[in-house]
């Protein structure tokens, strides 16, 4: 009977280390679904979580390619974005040399995401969500006017009505950075109180018109795929 318990133990001990090791290979094998870890940046024409906060090129190779001269026509590749042989289209040109894949239509409607998740981060003051979205000296300055705004006391309440129109005014590619220039034209409420709520700008009840034009840049074929705005000014 000890002989025979001995084999059944041997049996059971075997059979648990071969499915253990069963699992492993199953459970340690990577398909190609697993979940990227999220990047902290620029977008959506509508806010959604924060792990979306990102205006990506497409995916590139390591190397700048120049462009192909039996290549789609300028007029065709950038249609709806730009006009043919115009500034905005050759510079267009300048970054689709040195990015492979460059999607000048995805970065439009990133780029409106993030100029909306600007805009209403800067109303309420989330600085969490600007600083990966903005160059430095660009955040220090929004930084700077939210803690003014906070040591007053005052609170803003900001909500987008529409963009009504989003356009590509100007592209280069400088040194190493890709910069695309935007001008927007949205509709939005606005209205700043005082730390007793009385209101002190805007009118909670008044669509104001809003004109805007900022820059966004990124060094080409680096690794970090985020454009981030590094100047803005209001027309």
């Amino acid at each position: 009977m000890s002989d025979g318990f001995d084999i059944y133990t041997i049996i059971i001990l075997v059979l648990a280390v071969f499915i253990f090791l069963r699992l492993r290979s199953v459970l340690g094998t990577r398909t190609g679904n697993e979940r990227r870890p999220s990047d902290p940046l620029v977008g959506r024409p509508t806010p959604t979580p924060a792990s979306d906060k990102v205006v990506p090129l497409p995916q590139r190779n390591s190397e700048p390619v120049p462009l192909d001269p039996d290549a789609e026509p300028a007029a065709d590749r950038w249609a709806g974005v730009a006009t043919a042989d115009g500034e905005v289209a050759r510079g267009l040109d300048q970054i689709a040399a040195a990015e492979r894949g460059f999607d000048a239509r995805g970065f439009v409607t990133g780029a409106r995401s993030a100029y909306e998740m600007i805009v209403t981060a800067f109303a309420t003051g989330d600085r969490k969500t600007l600083k990966p979205l903005l160059a430095r000296d660009v955040f220090e300055s929004f930084s700077a006017e939210i803690a003014a705004r906070e040591s007053r006391g005052e609170t803003v309440e900001s909500s987008f009505v529409s963009i009504d129109k989003s356009e590509i005014t100007a592209a280069e590619v400088a040194g190493k950075n890709a910069q695309i220039t935007m001008r927007f034209v949205s509709k939005l409420i606005s209205v700043t109180r005082d730390k007793n709520g009385a209101v002190i700008d805007g009118d909670p009840t008044e669509i104001a018109d809003l004109v805007d034009v900022w820059t966004f840049a990124r060094e080409v074929n680096a690794r970090d795929p985020n454009w981030r705005v590094i100047a803005t000014s209001a027309i």
